[in-house]
């Protein structure tokens, strides 16, 4: 079954139990560096996007107000010369907001981080007041906000980690600000969900918290699309790995699998976000680079891969994560190797897991020689990590009363 030892790790340390029946009727989630039409490009398939989802379907939700990141007013005034920019059908009961000001990005200094978050809490007041709202819970996946705002006008607040931001490389100029908003949220009392164990200890908070690692969505698992021409053409046994392609992947682990398989393939799915550290692994004859592939595209290819593969380094920030693919590698049943990091360990799950910088070629074999999983269990796994009940938890966290 799913992550429960990680969960119950965390409930035990920091009581929560969604005994109360009351529940806030009006909902703010405001998402970390996305925006609604950037999270329906992609799928709608992240765990924010799915929480989103959640809280525009719970009918027992009177008013949603989902917010956008701030953006730049002339950038986005140009994207929607050139994009037309993708509608939202708001309603007496949801509304989008897409707050815009004239710089780019937030500060990196503490000063004025503390100064971008307390204008953006007196924005994001007087929205929620002409939309209605009295004392809304806020659900929000930047730690930004929740860590500097005020939101003393607002009822409960809950930080929704989904990943340690102060450990990715993108975010190194916040790096401080970032360190700065996980202790602030520790030790307010806000409510916090995190993805991992790992993560949660990050933030340490004093509120209540639970760790709610990611899911899959059954519709999409459950009867995938045939694969494509290009992946059943290539030699068995194929070996997946779907994702973005970074320093995070274990190349030295990569390219002992492709040379101990010469006659198979290894195929690396997903968009190049740096080329220096993968130029070993891409020299490899039998390694083959796709671009990225839709929702539908990566069910069919796990589905039909011989050997999922989820080949990470240990780092802060994978140790920290949730890895989204092995959930969805387990939802289609096809034999998954790990690196043995602490979120893969929480998965009560047949993983073949090798220690970090470990033997990943016995791990293909022994993964190889175990086969699928049965129909039955795979529709079980599907079942026990779906988005329904992971968002659900989330929502009793950050709803309760």
């Amino acid at each position: 079954m799913a992550s429960i030892s990680e969960t119950q790790r965390a409930c035990r340390r920091i009581p929560f139990t969604p005994a109360s029946r009351r529940r806030a009727r009006e909902a703010i989630f405001t998402f970390d560096d996305m925006t609604w039409a950037a999270a329906q490009a992609r799928g709608m398939c992240f765990p924010q996007d799915r929480l989103a989802l959640a809280l525009l379907e719970d009918p027992a939700i009177e008013k949603v107000l989902i917010c956008d990141r701030p953006r730049s007013a002339v950038v986005k005034l140009a994207k929607d010369v050139i994009e037309r920019p993708l509608k939202f059908k708001s309603s007496v009961r949801e509304r989008l907001w897409q707050p815009l000001r004239l710089r780019r990005q937030d500060p990196t200094s503490i000063a004025g981080i503390e100064a971008e978050y307390e204008r953006y809490d007196r924005r994001l007041q007087r929205v929620a007041a002409r939309f209605g709202m009295e004392r809304p819970a806020i659900v929000t996946a930047q730690p930004l906000l929740a860590g500097f705002a005020p939101l003393a006008w607002a009822g409960p607040v809950t930080l929704y980690a989904t990943d340690d931001l102060s450990a990715h490389r993108d975010y190194r100029p916040w790096q401080r600000g970032l360190e700065e908003a996980y202790r602030r949220v520790g030790s307010s009392g806000h409510r916090v969900c995190a993805v991992s164990a790992k993560l949660l200890d990050r933030i340490e908070p004093i509120g209540p918290a639970a760790v709610v690692p990611n899911g899959v969505d059954p519709e999409l698992w459950l009867s995938p699309d045939l694969p494509p021409r290009w992946f059943t053409a290539l030699a068995a046994p194929r070996l997946l790995y779907v994702g973005t392609l970074d320093s995070r992947l274990d190349v030295e682990g990569l390219v002992s699998v492709a040379r101990a398989m010469p006659g198979g393939s290894v195929v690396l799915v997903g968009p190049v976000a740096e080329e220096e550290p993968l130029r070993p692994i891409l020299a490899e004859p039998n390694v083959h680079l796709h671009e990225p592939v839709s929702r539908e595209g990566v069910a069919a290819l796990a589905h039909a891969a011989d050997v999922c593969l989820l080949v990470h380094r240990c780092t802060p920030l994978t140790e920290a994560m949730s890895p989204l693919k092995l959930f969805e590698y387990l939802a289609s049943g096809t034999p998954t190797v790990a690196t043995d990091l602490e979120p893969v360990r929480g998965v009560q799950a047949p993983v073949v897991r090798v220690a970090p910088g470990g033997d990943f070629v016995a791990g293909v074999r022994a993964a190889l020689a175990r086969g699928r999983l049965s129909e039955p269990e795979r529709r079980s796994r599907i079942e026990v990590d779906s988005w329904a009940s992971r968002t659900a938890t989330v929502m009793d966290l950050a709803l309760s009363l």
